[in-house]
């Protein structure tokens, strides 16, 4: 447990920003307004084995071709907590001094995912139709511009929306949006009107329904969609479709603007644990609900639709779909879910193996850590899959929370 603050006072201003977001990550909710999602009424079982070596022992080429390992590459990115499972097993855990097993860290934009998955389980109730246009949900929406745009336009980030993603950007749309969530203290009550006010005054540019283009406003207005087609707040809705559906072992926590609307775009804090157990949830299986079947399988439409962007060029051959990446990689496709300043959801299919990755990074984005920590996943997928294969275990156990390295 953590059991003082920096030294320097931790705000509403400076909480994702270096060196006070080591910190802060680890503590939202003694900074922020948050909601709770409610773990399950019995959490599912996550054994151990020891079936991975130590991270230090395995190699992998970096962005630069030099020859390192996963745990200097995790060493190298500002890593706050690292876990990994394969078939209901934790296989290695690691936290950095600070945090621990049962307090949730900030995942940021690994919410999306959340609320993906939340908008797939009120399609297969039949409470939720992606072909519907959003103002059928949210007649709010009609004077915005998102009239026309459908539920999967959004879902898969392909409105014709005006929306500026660069963080470092004062005057983009993602910098204005806090703004309005009243968060600061010195804001007055009319100046910060809420999210769903903001994004009710987003403006389209082009058609919907075309090129992928990253932006977090889509997930703020399906998680508002979801939340009229479900029919109770975003919190109590992950807590009922997913965390109780994925046995989580503690309480997750939900940002919240100053009326009470859910961050969608980003704001879950959650267990190292409790996301492998939503990334085990996510692996191809015939019991798998069909929308994530369907997501796991690429079509032309998709993959067209993400090859026409600029993320071409850092997932070449990869896809974007119902709040999720999809990355072909040396096993084949890899699920991920991604969150500024390194939070990370690794979803490998072939190797059935799962990494859950907390950061601090002193930046929101870095297509080198990012890249990087990429390859040391998959790394470790490639041993598990060969010590599958050979039916052969490790000679190390498990590492002991302090002994990652």
């Amino acid at each position: 447990m953590m059991t003082h603050s920096p030294s320097a006072p931790v705000t509403a201003y400076n909480w994702q920003t270096p060196p006070h977001n080591r910190w802060a990550f680890w503590n939202v909710r003694e900074i922020l307004p948050v909601q709770r999602i409610h773990r399950a009424p019995a959490a599912s079982v996550l054994e151990s084995a020891d079936t991975l070596p130590g991270l230090s022992t395995i190699t992998l080429s970096d962005v630069d071709g030099q020859l390192t390992t996963v745990a200097a590459v995790l060493g190298a990115t500002d890593t706050d907590a690292f876990a990994v499972s394969r078939e209901g097993a934790v296989l290695s855990e690691w936290y950095r001094p600070g945090g621990s097993a049962d307090r949730p860290h900030a995942v940021m934009s690994i919410t999306k995912s959340m609320v993906g998955w939340v908008a797939g389980a009120l399609r297969e109730r039949g409470e939720l139709d992606a072909d519907r246009l959003i103002t059928a949900y949210v007649p709010e929406l009609s004077a915005s511009g998102y009239a026309g745009a459908r539920v999967r336009d959004v879902a898969d980030m392909r409105s014709g929306i005006q929306f500026n993603e660069e963080y470092v950007n004062p005057d983009s749309e993602i910098r204005k949006l806090g703004d309005w969530l009243g968060w600061y203290p010195d804001s007055p009550a009319e100046n910060a009107p809420g999210l769903y006010r903001f994004v009710a005054n987003l403006t389209a540019d082009s058609p919907h329904g075309g090129p992928f283009v990253y932006r977090s406003c889509e997930s703020d207005v399906l998680g508002w969609v979801c939340e009229r087609a479900g029919g109770r707040p975003m919190a109590e809705l992950l807590s009922e479709h997913l965390w109780s559906v994925i046995g989580a072992e503690h309480d997750a926590d939900l940002l919240c603007d100053r009326l009470g609307t859910a961050l969608h775009n980003g704001g879950a804090s959650v267990t190292a644990r409790d996301l492998l157990r939503f990334g085990s949830a996510l692996l191809p299986s015939p019991q798998a609900p069909s929308w994530l079947r369907a997501a796991w399988a690429v079509d032309a439409d998709h993959r067209a639709a993400f090859a026409a962007s600029t993320a071409e060029a850092a997932m070449p051959g990869g896809w974007y779909r119902d709040q999720f990446w999809f990355r072909p990689g040396p096993q084949g496709d890899v699920l991920l879910g991604l969150g500024i300043y390194g939070q990370l959801l690794y979803v490998n299919r072939r190797s059935r193996t799962v990494c859950a990755k907390f950061s601090s990074w002193p930046v929101p984005q870095d297509p080198v850590r990012l890249q990087n920590t990429l390859r040391a996943c998959d790394a470790v997928s490639v041993v598990l899959e060969c010590s599958a294969a050979t039916g052969t275990s490790a000679a190390r156990p498990v590492r002991s929370p302090r002994s990652l390295f």
